[in-house]
């Protein structure tokens, strides 16, 4: 009973702080998404299939840094590199309430984010646990809704 009790509590630690892993990189990945000004380059209020398709043309061009028309691992890098540093910038400036130039758990810590929250909508049956079954409900759901927001951002 005693190993069951502290697997259980294991599992759970490791949930909420998933939790608050996943929240981070959500809302770090958010940052990136362009404004529709930016792709509407003709400016007349549409977004047509050919300035989504030069958003994708200009980041690639500018991912190219060698201009060969290819994609290297060391140019794939380099532009991840760039994309996640304006990333971290971006999140810095919007959390670091006291700016000191570093986060703390509690400016980090938002109702938004809160690991219990999430915790609590994964615990379908009230259970105070989430069963393997829940586990694979909400990660299904969160790639599901992943998916959706990358889409949207290219």
């Amino acid at each position: 009973m005693e190993y069951t009790q502290m697997k259980r509590s294991t599992f759970i630690a490791a949930i909420a702080a998933s939790a608050i892993g996943v929240t981070t990189l959500a809302a770090m990945a958010y940052d990136g998404r362009p404004d529709f000004s930016t792709l509407d380059a003709d400016g007349n209020g549409e977004v047509s299939l050919t300035e989504m398709q030069a958003r994708g043309d200009a980041r690639f061009e500018e991912a190219d840094t060698d201009g060969d028309g290819f994609l290297s691992v060391e140019e794939l890098e380099a532009a991840s590199r760039m994309r996640a540093s304006t990333r971290v910038e971006r999140m810095m400036t919007r959390m670091d309430a006291n700016e000191d130039g570093m986060l703390s758990p509690d400016e980090m810590t938002s109702p938004r984010r809160d690991p219990a929250r999430y915790f609590e909508r994964m615990d379908a049956d009230k259970s105070g646990g989430i069963s393997e079954a829940e586990f694979e409900k909400a990660s299904t759901r969160m790639m599901d809704h992943r998916g959706n927001k990358n889409r949207d951002m290219h």
